[in-house]
């Protein structure tokens, strides 16, 4: 209380109209009393112990000749004490909470427009050099959710509520590291989860220390994330060598090689690492101590926080991959950014030096893409206010091509448009028409239905519903649709097709893509014989939909269903 008063200029009474006895929680340099001011506010008052920055330059300095005397026992190249000094300059800088207030509201600004991130606010009238005054935010704790989700005591129900709680915050706690690192590039920089709660959204409570990524550096890391999960060693190289943590005259091939040794054995599951983070973080490192990797700040702050919340998953979950959780965010961002250094990551992923598709590194990006409930909200059209219509799993076959469709034509398309493009059209019709994209056929037979079903209706279902049906069948429009019940709906999704024929810009792609392949015969030939083969599936399955749909309208008791709406 001396120190407040200190720092603040007067009495304790004149600022709180309450300060509990005892603190409530330990800080790394201070202690954390709970209190209210005058005007009825709870917060949180974080006071810093006595006498601690001599202590804290001691130790540094203590710490700086054992570095000096180990670099000359180990005789290596780099000088040691450079760990020291960075570390020094980071806990002398958590000495004035003045700082921790300033990256506190620096961090609020930087990341106000992601709805899952809340920082607690400072009250700078109240905080001082030693002395940090902010809101008090009640949550649950990563750790007592853990010790709840294991307890023997708390009942079933119990426990499966505080893992899903758990693991909640860990899922949107590896977006939040991913959206500081690739996004705005401002790092937390000690993310324990001492600083972290739990309210519905991820929450981070401390800020001694930030740090600022550059740039190339964010780019950087975001190709070196899908390089690893496409076990591409030679590209991972290249990327360490952009983020600065390979010195140049390095021999690039040997450490290529040794890192295939160390991480070729890592299985594969759905094209995604079957491994844990922790395990390939510890096989990297490895082989940056070897060969004398300069490690940044951001590199070892960012690969610590994904292993500090991979560790409290597995410890609720032990099938949990921190991998498979962070990669459709990374896919998402590749896919929806416009921009030179991400379309540039992109072509190096899905295509070859001949700018031939990679066909099965293209299905995985949309396949994993698609698992992301934003990345399906992002490519909605502007005219849809609701989305409760559409397919609500983006798991099965026909979602992914039916997501394609969506993006293509869209504003966020931009980025696919411009990759069919750049690719050898003849690549794409041979990928077309081989025996790995049945699936994709398949996907475009049933969309081929679809528009056929909806062109059969619009052109010839009001006439025979008029004369034949009129007292139980009416055909409705879109927005009809939408106000009856989910069970009342077509499962076919309402999507305006036509918009994809109508788009000027598709247009120029495909006739593209066909000229580029009409220099081989044999390759037409094979297209334009896999392509009848799916307008003729394609139709036949739409004829199918609409006898159906007129044997059910037919076949329904007038009592039970008094109308049935069928979507035009």
């Amino acid at each position: 209380m001396k120190i407040v008063e200190e720092e603040l200029g007067s009495p304790v009474e004149s600022f709180f109209s309450y300060v509990s006895e005892e603190p409530v929680a330990a800080a790394s340099f201070g202690q954390v009393y709970r209190g209210s001011t005058h005007d009825g506010r709870i917060v949180a008052l974080k006071v810093q112990r006595p006498n601690l920055y001599h202590v804290v330059v001691r130790d540094i300095y203590i710490l700086r000749l054992g570095l000096g005397l180990l670099q000359k026992i180990a005789k290596r190249k780099s000088d040691l004490r450079l760990y020291a000094d960075e570390l020094g300059k980071g806990l002398v800088g958590e000495l004035d909470y003045s700082i921790e207030a300033a990256n506190a509201s620096k961090f609020l600004d930087a990341h106000s427009s992601f709805s899952f991130m809340y920082a607690p606010k400072i009250f700078p009238d109240l905080s001082r050099k030693r002395v940090l005054t902010m809101e008090w935010v009640v949550g649950d704790s990563p750790t007592d959710l853990l010790s709840l989700s294991t307890s023997s005591t708390c009942s079933e129900r119990q426990k499966l509520e505080a893992k899903r709680r758990l693991l909640d915050l860990v899922s949107k706690g590896i977006e939040a590291s991913l959206v500081q690192l690739l996004e705005t590039g401002l790092l937390h920089a000690d993310p324990h989860p001492g600083n972290l709660r739990y309210i519905s959204s991820g929450q981070i409570l401390d800020f001694g220390l930030l740090c600022q990524m550059e740039k190339k550096h964010r780019f950087a890391m975001l190709a070196a994330i899908v390089h690893i999960v496409n076990g591409d060693w030679a590209s991972l190289m290249h990327s360490l060598i952009d983020m600065d943590v390979v010195k140049p005259g390095t021999n690039i091939r040997r450490i290529t090689m040794e890192l295939e040794n160390s991480l070729g054995e890592v299985e594969f599951k759905d094209g995604i690492p079957d491994v844990k983070f922790s395990r390939v973080l510890g096989k990297i490192l490895s082989v940056a101590i070897k060969n004398h990797f300069r490690m940044p700040p951001y590199f070892t702050l960012v690969l610590r926080s994904l292993a500090s919340l991979e560790g409290l998953a597995v410890a609720a979950d032990p099938n949990f991959k921190t991998f498979e959780a962070a990669y459709p965010y990374v896919v998402q961002k590749l896919l929806t950014e416009n921009s030179a250094e991400t379309r540039k990551i992109l072509h190096l992923v899905v295509l070859n030096k001949q700018k031939e598709f990679r066909w099965e590194r293209l299905a995985l990006f949309l396949r994993v893409g698609s698992t992301r409930k934003t990345f399906n909200r992002v490519i909605a059209s502007k005219n849809e206010s609701s989305l409760d219509y559409l397919p609500n799993s983006f798991s099965g076959v026909f979602d992914t091509a039916y997501l394609v469709l969506r993006l293509l034509p869209s504003r966020d398309g931009i980025v696919l448009r411009k990759l069919l493009m750049t690719a050898n059209g003849a690549s794409l019709i041979r990928a077309m028409v081989s025996k790995e994209a049945i699936f994709v056929r398949q996907q475009l037979c049933r969309v081929i239905a679809d528009v056929l079903y909806q062109w059969m209706t619009q052109t010839f279902g009001r006439g025979i519903m008029a004369t034949q049906y009129s007292s139980q069948v009416r055909w409705t429009s879109e927005a009809d649709n939408r106000e009856l019940s989910p069970s009342s709906r077509l499962s076919v999704p309402v999507y305006d097709y036509q918009s994809i024929f109508r788009d000027r810009r598709l247009k120029v792609i495909f006739s593209r893509i066909l000229d580029s392949a009409r220099k081989d015969p044999a390759l037409m030939l094979k297209f334009y014989w896999t392509a009848f083969a799916m307008v003729v599936t394609g139709s036949v399955r739409a004829c199918h939909r609409v006898l159906v749909s007129l044997a059910k309208a037919t076949l329904a008791p007038s009592s039970l269903l008094p109308r049935v709406a069928i979507s035009a």
